[in-house]
């Protein structure tokens, strides 16, 4: 066993660059949140923040943005329990929802890179500025900002920054260092006593002596990310040892309670996600102490990038967030913590699809009804039925695609597979319809159809396909 997380924030991460919850719905999550031990929430909100004026364009169009007044809300809603808000707002990668527009292309580093921003353009620099601007204009009394800087890819490939490389004998790490301390500078110049938290990862390579000299020492706070549940400890005790020895004195931690398994995971796995916090309850008992973990984020991605696929819905990782959480206040996943988290989320087990059906009240675990749906349509996609059908022995033996291609085929053993294919059609649409009216209720339209089309359609389709190619077949073998 460990010693509990170390005195800090234990931020709940919420990811709004895919499937973002309605507001009713987000307002009951922050409010479990609160209940399971979180004390903050770190923002992101992408392209569901209401940018106005000529940042109007990035706004989501097919998912809707949340409005001023939900954004207000949100923040009265964590107020009230004691809980900060940390807006995170990409300033240099990741910025794929920015510069995917048209009209804002000739700011990448390279054309085909999406997210990496190009670090010579004032252009690009007043932009991420005035997003900055809006966002911390909308959060009255801001103390804490995220300036992201995390996979900044491509960079050093563009033509400007081959110039410069060439020009100036300078390092891709010089160049990245120039730009994040030209956007905190500038944060600095703007709002004096703001704190700005980014990601790690672009200074893991660079040597302790490049970050004493990068002119962030005292401006930025790294929090370093691993969300592997075989998290290499001592790897990760001298990663934070160099950022102190650097004077880097503020740091930061960010684990994962869902959305880094694999890029289309449906369903959580809460002991993967467990098993990587008890790995950073070993990192933190490992640290000197003099080194002030700030706290830690515990990230719930949506998406892997804007373009990518969702990732698994909230509801279905709640009991993994809970006991996440749980782990952090305890120092180790005990009988106790398991017992708060059954307790608060009325589940039998903390494994999501070890759950019971609902018995208790539905309220305990918001989406619950949701969740368990889920579950069903993952389950009976993974079926043998569903997922070999095509290679089944009948469709193979009496309806190939000689069979079909030729319209010469069995009638009496086709008419067996049109039947089967339909009743397991039925049998999913049915359950379809279901969780249409649940996810709805959370979450927007948009979010609902790309869920479908991503998880139930392709499997929809062959089957479809077969019971209309049998019809069309056997209209030429029966009188």
């Amino acid at each position: 066993m460990s010693p509990p997380w170390p005195k800090g924030k234990k931020l709940v991460h919420l990811d709004l660059k895919g499937a973002r919850p309605r507001i009713g719905y987000l307002h009951k999550l922050i409010e479990l949140f609160s209940r399971l031990g979180a004390d903050g929430l770190l923002v992101e909100y992408e392209d569901m923040f209401p940018y106005d004026g000529e940042l109007k364009l990035l706004q989501a169009t097919a998912h809707p943005a949340y409005s001023r007044e939900e954004v207000m809300s949100i923040q009265e809603s964590a107020k009230a329990r004691g809980m900060e808000v940390i807006p995170l707002v990409q300033t240099f990668g990741h910025m794929e929802f920015v510069l995917k527009h048209r009209s804002l292309w000739h700011l990448r580093e390279v054309p085909l890179c999406v997210g990496t921003l190009n670090p010579h353009k004032e252009e690009g620099f007043k932009l991420v500025m005035e997003m900055l601007r809006q966002v911390v204009d909308l959060h009255p009394g801001l103390r804490t900002l995220h300036i992201g800087a995390d996979e900044v890819y491509t960079l050093g490939e563009g033509e400007d920054s081959k110039l410069w490389l060439d020009s100036t004998g300078g390092t891709v790490e010089q160049l990245f260092l120039s730009h994040v301390n030209k956007v905190a500078k500038a944060i600095k110049e703007a709002w004096p006593d703001m704190n700005i938290i980014m990601w790690d990862d672009m200074m893991r390579g660079m040597s302790q002596d490049t970050l004493k000299a990068s002119g962030l020492v005292g401006l930025v706070q790294p929090m370093l990310w691993d969300y592997t549940p075989n998290l290499d400890v001592d790897k990760t005790v001298s990663l934070l040892e160099k950022y102190h020895g650097a004077g880097m004195s503020d740091l930061w931690a960010a684990s994962s309670f869902k959305g880094s398994t694999f890029v289309h995971t449906c369903v959580t796995c809460t002991q993967r996600h467990v098993d990587n916090h008890l790995q950073w309850l070993k990192v933190a008992a490992s640290l000197p102490a003099a080194i002030n973990m700030r706290g830690m984020a515990i990230t719930g991605w949506q998406r892997y990038d804007h373009l990518s696929v969702l990732c698994e819905l909230l509801p279905v990782a709640l009991p993994s967030l809970a006991s996440c959480l749980q782990t952090l206040i305890h120092g180790e996943f005990s009988t106790e913590a398991n017992r708060k988290v059954t307790e608060t989320l009325g589940v039998s087990s903390v494994e999501v699809e070890a759950m019971e059906r609902a018995s208790a009240d539905e309220s305990l675990f918001p989406g619950r009804k949701l969740a368990e749906l889920i579950l069903e349509i993952n389950s009976l996609l993974d079926s043998e039925d569903f997922r070999f059908f095509e290679s089944n022995m009948f469709v193979r033996g009496w309806f190939s695609p000689y069979h079909r291609q030729r319209k010469t085929v069995n009638p009496l053993n086709c008419m067996h597979i049109h039947k089967q294919a339909s009743e397991y059609l039925d049998t999913l649409q049915k359950k379809v319809e279901a969780l249409k009216k649940e996810m709805v209720a959370l979450y927007p339209d948009s979010t609902v159809e790309e869920w479908i089309e991503e998880h139930i359609s392709a499997v929809m389709a062959p089957l479809q396909r077969i019971t209309e190619a049998i019809q069309e077949c056997i209209k030429e073998m029966v009188p």
